[in-house]
């Protein structure tokens, strides 16, 4: 856990969701949201460093990425008959 935000997976991973779905990644590190803020869910999109714990806005600092993240793939709950 990176104290304050998301939980480091090494990957591949697949999370299954609450509502039964299930979301791969194929990265070799996988960073998964725990402050539940992140419009990626389950995936963090670093919205925790957005606000303080004080709840007043943290000043925001433009970071380069080598490449954009892979958009998440789903795959519908598994349908028992």
């Amino acid at each position: 856990m990176v104290p304050g935000g998301p939980m480091l997976v090494e990957g591949p991973v697949e999370v299954l969701l609450e509502d039964g779905s299930v979301v791969t990644s194929d990265r070799f590190l996988v960073a998964l949201c725990v402050c539940r803020r992140s419009r990626r869910f389950p995936f963090c999109d670093t919205s925790h460093r957005r606000r303080t714990s004080r709840g007043t806005e943290a000043p925001s600092t433009p970071r380069a990425s080598a490449d954009p993240p892979s958009p998440p793939r789903r795959r519908p709950p598994d349908q028992h008959s």
